[in-house]
């Protein structure tokens, strides 16, 4: 289910993890259901085929995540015990996104990309970023197919998580006939899919109410009708006692709305610094509206990190998102 090029890049893939001993697996900052569940399933896998893994992320692991199989084996913080033969980047499209962990780029022996993202950053030894598959997790499975390894229960619910999570539960563009048939490969295996589901979409904590209730205060709508926005300040979280994961999701309410084709979600890291979530519905390329402001993703989904003082920055990202809305 992929081309020619994409072919010899799995395949020389197959031969770095085959001659690895010890290999080193890391997501990005922040990291989602894709990020996690690419990366578990991937380790747990090259543990069948005896290798020593180990799991890093940047930042902690959110707690709607703690289900998935071998996530409380996820570090931190670098384990200077373990010589690495191979470090492998899993979703992870600039080399920045790694955080810290960004040094061990230059510690390991070989060093490994998987990635989906459009417009990424070529890095590493053998770089593997396939756009046209709609998670990382997907990227992964095909991986899988190739290697002695027999994917498990554990195995498809971290595969099942990834390809979920970044189709928006299958239903963005993003999501292809391939995807369906893939993740009907891994419900054949029986793992609980059900309660899966619900814990992705049907069980939050209270706070995480109480974030969106906060963050619904803030929305604004161009007179045009088709662009609206949220933003989150630092001082509101803290006064909730939230933290970052508890605003997951709230992007998708201003694209809900009738008529919204851009939803922008500007999201406080520091003093006059902001993360910029940017989704769209129909047919705005946000990945190059991102882009402008030095940022990335997809074409339906993307983000950058701006900044500037917050009225400032809505400025320019309205007058922007009009003139890209005009051209369309």
């Amino acid at each position: 289910m992929f081309d020619h090029r994409e072919k010899h890049l799995f395949t020389a893939l197959v031969d770095e993890l085959s001659r690895a001993g010890k290999i080193a697996l890391c997501g990005h900052v922040m990291p989602d259901g894709d990020c996690l569940g690419a990366m578990l399933a991937l380790g747990l896998a090259l543990r069948q085929m005896g290798k020593r893994v180990v799991f890093y992320s940047p930042d902690p692991v959110p707690e709607m995540y703690g289900f998935l199989p071998g996530v409380h084996e996820v570090q931190v913080e670098i384990n200077e015990q373990l010589p690495l033969e191979l470090f492998i980047s899993v979703d992870c499209s600039v080399p920045d996104r790694l955080g810290h962990f960004k040094e061990l780029l230059d510690r390991a022996g070989r060093v490994v990309v998987i990635d989906h993202h459009a417009g990424s950053v070529a890095f590493g030894n053998v770089y593997l970023n396939c756009p046209a598959f709609a998670a990382a997790g997907e990227i992964v499975y095909e991986l899988l197919t190739m290697l002695p390894v027999v994917i498990d229960k554990d195995i498809a619910t971290c595969l099942y998580v990834a390809m979920a999570t970044d189709t928006g539960s299958f239903r963005y563009d993003n999501t292809s006939y391939r995807t369906h048939l893939r993740a009907a490969e891994l419900l054949k295996l029986g793992f609980p899919v059900a309660r899966i589901n619900k814990l992705l979409y049907e069980e939050k904590p209270l706070i995480s109410l109480q974030v969106l209730g906060a963050a619904l205060q803030t929305l604004g709508i161009s007179k045009c009708g088709r662009v609206a926005w949220m933003s989150m300040q630092r001082a509101t979280l803290h006064s909730l006692n939230a933290t970052d994961e508890h605003v997951d999701g709230i992007i998708n309410y201003p694209r809900m709305i009738r008529g919204v084709e851009l939803a922008l979600f500007f999201r406080e890291l520091e003093d006059e610094k902001y993360k910029v979530s940017l989704r769209s519905k129909y047919y705005l390329d946000v990945n190059k509206l991102a882009a402008c402001f030095g940022g990335g993703g997809h074409p339906r989904a993307a983000g950058c990190v701006v900044n500037g003082k917050l009225e400032d920055i809505k400025s320019r990202f309205l007058e922007a998102a009009l003139k890209e809305l005009k051209d369309e």
